[in-house]
């Protein structure tokens, strides 16, 4: 029996483990470097076993050196334990085929409150090599994953990131990890802590990035941009990262550059974004991108989210606009660059009570660069900007779902060109792809917006100048925007 083949399923557990396709973990395993003689590796999160799999007949076929394997398997779910274990039981027969000493042990616990139960004892219980691809679920604030992770001071609110900061952990100076995870962790302020431990405690190797959002687990509904990663545990410093890239990855054909460690991270970036431009092409494009003068916070303009949470003011929510109402704009709203207001049929609701209770929701009408928070999977771009012109929308007080983000002086509108040479950059393709570079998930957060690098207040001025009635065409938008790039 092929025991990869046999280990991978589409066959996805209610924990949030997202089964590993075989042509994957065949990757993975192969993007280790050179494997120890005694291997002692651990999969947590193993599922049926097809990540362990594929770094047996890995090392058996490609490390000749390689003269034991134990494997330590941690899985929850009890009802995967019986094809893990003959997934495992398949691995100790290739192993005797190859000369190669095998055992292994499956741990049937939390892998987070065990490891934080042996807090103590990771130096009696080291590995050398770790191979995940671990849960996607969210972490409550409250609940005893995150008290355990504190135990062991880590700070992260994603299971996928707390599994790879415990593994880390327990793995011995200069061994090596290979994981699978969503790439949300590259930008963001919820993931910070996470980056700085990765940058702190080990050095990032190789990485590898897919075209599809969903092409890594094609059977499940996974729409978050997938990264396979692969770490060295030591805190030495490292000048360059292997870079690959496509959707049907094999290490013999998938082509791959170095990037130079600093312009992944930039030194000078406070949050430690994971900047991850894939050719030579995108990487020239950075360097433009991040030429441009200036920030918001230089232009003087606040980047705010929505303040308009609408299950939690739902009595105040009109399906129509009529006396007492104010508009209430969500992400449908924004079309081609500018407000379609009212969307007659909506299951949304297009208007707010405007009263005592919901005024502070509210902020006076004016120019604002909405960009919508969250793309969807049928969109081709990730930042979709608009303008609010209050000409067009006969009101005092506008609210913003909180579903957006708004650009605004201390609360208040934008000059109208500045408003719309806000809009005409945002919607370029310069910025939609320099933004991939470091997100790979479909939200787009204030603290992005922040970080984005900007033309002068005089260029976007004059890029406000060229929107008329509508904003100008793609291939407009992206001739006006070169010249300042």
């Amino acid at each position: 029996m092929d025991i990869i083949e046999g280990a991978a399923t589409s066959l996805r557990s209610e924990l949030g483990q997202f089964m590993t396709p075989a042509r994957i973990a065949s990757f993975m395993a192969g993007m280790f470097d050179e494997l120890p003689s005694e291997v002692r590796l651990l999969d947590a999160g193993a599922g049926l076993g097809a990540l362990s799999a594929a770094f047996v007949r890995h090392a058996c076929k490609t490390s000749p050196r390689t003269r034991s394997i134990r494997i330590t398997a941690v899985e929850v779910d009890e009802t995967l334990t019986a094809r893990l274990e003959k997934t495992l039981e398949a691995c100790a027969e290739e192993c005797v085929q190859a000369g190669i000493l095998f055992q292994y042990e499956i741990l049937n616990v939390d892998f987070i409150q065990h490891s934080a139960e042996q807090v103590h004892g990771f130096k009696d219980a080291q590995f050398n090599c770790s191979i995940l691809n671990p849960p996607y679920l969210k972490i409550n604030a409250g609940s005893a994953a995150r008290s355990a992770l504190r135990s062991m001071r880590i700070e992260t609110t994603n299971l996928y990131a707390a599994f790879v900061a415990v593994a880390i952990k327990q793995i011995e100076p200069e061994g090596q990890l290979v994981a699978i995870t969503p790439r949300s962790f590259c930008n963001g302020a919820y993931f910070e802590p996470f980056r700085r431990l990765l940058l702190a405690e080990t050095s990032v190797r190789k990485v590898h990035l897919f075209d599809s959002r969903s092409k890594a687990f094609k059977d499940d509904s996974v729409l978050q941009e997938n990264i396979i990663f692969q770490l060295s545990v030591s805190a030495s410093s490292q000048e360059a990262v292997q870079v690959s890239f496509g959707d049907d990855p094999d290490r013999d054909r998938t082509p791959s550059r170095d990037l130079a460690f600093n312009e992944m991270v930039l030194p000078e970036d406070p949050h430690k974004f994971f900047r991850l431009p894939v050719t030579t092409e995108d990487e020239a494009l950075a360097i433009r991108v991040r030429m441009l003068p200036n920030t918001l916070k230089a232009l003087g303009v606040t980047v705010s989210t929505g303040r308009v949470v609408d299950f939690r003011t739902a009595e105040n929510l009109r399906s129509d606009p009529s006396d007492g109402t104010v508009p209430l704009l969500y992400p449908m709203h924004l079309k081609d660059g500018v407000i379609c207001w009212p969307v007659e049929g909506s299951k949304k609701p297009n208007a707010l009570a405007y009263n005592a209770e919901t005024r502070n929701l509210t902020v006076p009408s004016g120019y604002y660069a909405l960009v919508k928070r969250f793309s969807s999977k049928e969109e081709k771009r990730r930042v979709v900007a608009a303008l609010f012109d209050p000409n067009r929308l006969n009101a005092s007080h506008i609210g913003f779902e909180n579903k957006l983000n708004y650009m605004h002086f201390a609360g208040a509108g934008l000059p109208e060109d500045l408003a719309k040479g806000l809009v005409i950059f945002l919607n370029s393709t310069a910025v939609d792809q320099y933004f991939r570079q470091f997100s790979g998930h479909t939200q787009v957060n204030a603290t992005d917006l922040r970080n984005l690098h900007y033309p002068t207040i005089k260029a976007l001025q004059k890029l406000g100048a060229s929107f008329g009635e509508r904003i100008p065409s793609q291939e407009e938008i992206d001739r006006l925007i070169e010249p300042l790039l």
